[in-house]
């Protein structure tokens, strides 16, 4: 295209974009010429613009930040996952969220509580000798502070079910096959440590420096851990059947000195009363001693998986001891 060529478009693209222009972006014709429509249709719309602007000025949260109720219960039921109102037997309100009332249980204390694996083969006597060197630098750092001690006991014991549980799921949906319950009987074995910890901290409020300590412990064991399992699950196991049994002698020591007056015998949080059905008028005696019949389930079930597997099988050839605690 020659040069005249391309001046005669240039200037007929200005003069078209000049009178479109003025029909399409100025609003002068809005004002002077509005849209011939009927009444009622315009007062209808007007209508359901005005509900729509109060809908969302009354969903709006206020300038000081709070949520009435009416929003609250707006957001929960908007997708039909609202949590039923739940009660106790005797009628009152259910106040546990970490919790359900079908979760509590009363603690069988009858186990023995003083049985112990002898470490026979290579593979027991590695986990023996992990766990007992991981034993004395915890007690000369707590030494006889029970409390603290459990504290720091239930963050590290809660970590071997939930690693094992979810290495069990990745493996049954990898391989396409069922796990014997195993995963439940794990999930389940994480859950009831973590109710220990919730429950130890109704008692007592780690300081800064013991939570410094829970966070490096817990992300160096978990991690070992997790590479143990994968190497060898059944000295994961091992390893976990014999903490447990040194969280036994743990709580037995705990639960002496409360005997003997050592330490002051207090109530027993609430929380642990509904969790593990005690009476009301329980102390935390009471509530080391179902502490430690659990520690001694939990001691037994790792065991036993371990036992499984050194001679010879898989965990999902034997069903799980679910709600073994």
């Amino acid at each position: 295209m020659n040069r005249n060529g391309t001046v005669v478009v240039t200037k007929a693209s200005q003069l078209l974009l000049t009178q479109l222009g003025r029909r399409l972006f100025s609003t002068t014709n809005f004002i002077t010429e509005p849209f011939k429509v009927p009444m009622s249709t315009t007062m209808g719309t007007v209508r359901l613009l005005n509900m729509q602007v109060q809908k969302y000025s009354t969903h709006a949260p206020s300038g000081s930040g709070k949520k009435d109720d009416t929003d609250t219960k707006a957001v929960s039921s908007y997708w039909g996952v609202a949590p039923p109102s739940l009660t106790k037997a005797d009628g009152s309100a259910w106040k546990w969220n970490c919790f359900r009332p079908w979760e509590a249980y009363q603690a069988d204390t009858t186990i023995d509580v003083k049985k112990h694996h002898n470490p026979v083969t290579w593979n027991d006597k590695i986990a023996f000798g992990i766990v007992q060197a991981l034993k004395f630098p915890t007690y000369l750092y707590f030494k006889r502070k029970h409390i603290h001690h459990a504290v720091l006991l239930e963050t590290v014991a809660a970590v071997p079910g939930m690693v094992g549980g979810m290495l069990l799921h990745a493996k049954s949906l990898r391989r396409f096959e069922q796990s014997g319950g195993w995963i439940k009987a794990l999930l389940e074995e994480a859950e009831n440590e973590r109710m220990h910890l919730m429950t130890f901290i109704d008692v007592y409020k780690p300081k800064w420096h013991e939570r410094a300590l829970v966070f490096a412990v817990q992300g160096v064991f978990f991690n070992a851990y997790f590479l143990a399992y994968l190497a060898s699950p059944k000295l994961a196991h091992r390893i976990t059947g014999y903490l447990e049994e040194e969280a036994v002698n743990s709580y037995t020591e705990f639960l002496n000195d409360l005997e003997k007056g050592v330490m002051e015998d207090i109530p027993a949080p609430a929380i642990a009363i509904d969790y593990w059905c005690l009476p009301q008028n329980s102390t935390l005696k009471d509530v080391v001693r179902v502490i430690r019949a659990d520690e001694a389930h939990h001691r037994d079930l790792n065991h036993y998986a371990s036992d499984i597997q050194c001679q010879g099988h898989e965990l999902k050839e034997y069903p799980a001891p679910i709600g073994y605690h």
